[in-house]
């Protein structure tokens, strides 16, 4: 067992009742009991139909909730999903509900989570998100057979609108694709399988009371599958239904603590991610389903407008690191009619990289200069809007793979300057 932080007396008499597990899902939660109900009724449904004879922990790890999450969690009633008899079950489904300690967030959650499962001995794990309205039974046997049979961590291929999850497609999917090799497609999904192997090697890294545990905690956990060789794959899961926003509104904090995330983990693998050009397909399991994500409403306007005065007082900034030619084109960008606004792949591309090479430098402060791509990414997913409005979403992904291939083919320029700024600032 690795142990880092210390479990609650109550969770550990439980931990003594219960003796062992063969797979725990945990649910990390913050003020959810109008949702949670939903998603253990479906988590306990599936680990009914598909693991009859394995024991199983449901772990909700939460963190403060003042709304009775955690009273929801333990009176939650079996067998709302199928017709399937909870008294055919060889063995019981055991819940644990409790406040996590460490430092507020999803990290803090997660690393609950792991110790519980290792305490355990459990073989597999999952993590699903509480807020869920679409998970379904299903979802236990897709996460957490094959983290039971051969793969080490199973990540999330949902159905999107074409307009939700703007921060995974246009940054986070096309850059660590490019770095770490594997198309994995949804790198920050929120809901994951994995191995107890996989789980000791989370729990011995020192990441737990830092940012990155605070604030990137999903963008971590597959960059640290992915970089250290541990077997990777994905599964379909259909539609993720949950509460759509509007890519202009309030995704700017998100920005800033995913990104930074990515950044921070680029300097930790970075003799990994230098060595490796292209990118392969990952095992793919279950099978795509006709969904209707929930609809997402764009107000392309108004990012337009937070682009324009981004690019009136944020110049002088860019400049130092962006470059003149980069520069000039944002500021006639800012002056052009919304019909002919457009952020050409390999202009999008090169400003990601260039960021993340300030980053590394660390030319300016850092919180300023995460701060400073918010009016980018806005001005990025306008355009993107703008260019796709009568585009389903096979087209939308086909440009989305578009990108990924000219982050792959400018990797020798984030290569080439990033290594001369670190000279620099030597």
């Amino acid at each position: 067992m690795v142990k880092t932080v210390v479990l609650r007396e109550e969770v550990q008499r439980k931990i003594e009742e219960i003796g062992h597990a063969d797979i725990v899902v945990g649910i990390p939660s913050y003020n959810n009991a109008g949702t949670i109900g939903h998603v253990v009724r479906a988590v306990q449904a599936g680990l009914v139909e598909y693991f009859p004879e394995a024991r199983s922990v449901i772990v909700n790890s939460d963190g403060g909730s003042r709304d009775g999450t955690m009273d929801m969690v333990n009176t939650a009633a079996a067998g709302d999903f199928r017709t399937i008899l909870v008294s055919n079950r060889m063995e019981p489904v055991f819940r644990i509900a409790t406040p996590y300690n460490g430092m507020p967030g999803k990290g803090s959650a997660f690393r609950t989570i792991l110790e519980i499962a290792d305490a355990l001995g459990a073989s597999a794990c999952a993590v699903v998100d509480a807020d869920l309205r679409s998970i379904t039974p299903e979802w236990m046997e897709l996460f957490l057979k094959p983290a039971l049979a051969d793969f080490d961590y199973v990540a999330p291929l949902y159905q999107r609108h074409k307009y939700d999850g703007t921060i995974t497609n246009s940054i986070v999917y096309p850059l660590t694709r490019a770095l770490y090799g594997k198309q994995v497609r949804q790198p920050i999904g929120g809901d994951f399988g994995f191995s107890a192997r996989m789980a000791r090697f989370y729990l011995s890294k020192g990441v737990w009371d830092s940012d990155v545990a605070r604030f990137g905690v999903d963008v971590w956990m597959t960059t640290t599958a992915v970089a250290n060789g541990f077997r990777i794959c994905q599964a379909f899961l259909g539609a993720k239904i949950h509460d759509p926003k509007d890519p202009g509104t309030d995704l700017s904090s998100m920005l800033y603590q995913v990104v930074g995330a990515t950044f921070d983990l680029m300097e930790t693998y970075e003799e990994t991610w230098k060595s490796i050009a292209g990118s392969e397909k990952v095992s793919t399991f279950g099978f795509p389903r006709d969904a209707s994500p929930a609809p997402v409403r764009v107000n392309v306007r108004g990012m337009i407008e937070l682009f324009r005065l981004g690019a009136s007082e944020l110049a002088d900034l860019w400049q130092t690191f962006l470059g003149q030619e980069i520069v000039s084109f944002l500021a006639r960008l800012a002056a052009a009619k919304e019909a002919d606004f457009r952020v050409p792949d390999d202009v999008w591309t090169e400003i990601v990289y260039r960021f993340a090479v300030a980053a590394h430098a660390d030319l300016i402060n850092r919180e300023h200069l995460l701060k400073s791509l918010t009016p980018l990414y806005m001005g990025r997913t306008a355009s993107f809007v703008l260019e796709t409005a009568e585009s389903d979403i096979s087209e939308v992904e086909r440009k989305i793979e578009d990108l990924c291939r000219i982050f792959e083919r400018k990797k020798p320029f984030l290569l080439k300057t990033w290594d001369s700024a670190a000279e620099q600032r030597r």
